[in-house]
């Protein structure tokens, strides 16, 4: 099976973990935002982190299973990207993360 990741900040996940759902959709983005949850699959993982989040403190890594997200997921293509990613279009279901590791 291959796991989907999504890089947030501490805080984020631990809010997420009182609401019972996550809805940050990246950096300073809601779900409501953009629409979905932005993913990766693991070697895709460390490019994100370098681009989007390389100066943010206190991140960590969510290890999703996708057979227990609630949310559809899509893999979309994105320009300029080799393979496409994976993207939750909905809220986050907490029980659907399996692993949360510190970045």
């Amino acid at each position: 099976m291959d796991f989907i990741y999504h890089i947030t900040r501490a805080v984020d996940w631990e809010q997420a973990l009182q609401d019972g759902e996550y809805t940050v959709a990246t950096l300073g983005r809601t779900l409501a935002d953009e629409g979905f949850i932005h993913g990766s699959h693991a070697d895709q993982v460390q490019t994100v982190r370098d681009t989007f989040y390389r100066d943010v403190p206190d991140l960590v890594l969510l290890v999703i299973d996708p057979g227990l997200v609630n949310a559809p997921i899509r893999y979309d293509v994105v320009p300029g990207q080799p393979e496409p990613f994976p993207h939750v279009y909905g809220p986050l279901n907490t029980d659907a993360v399996i692993e949360v590791r510190p970045l």
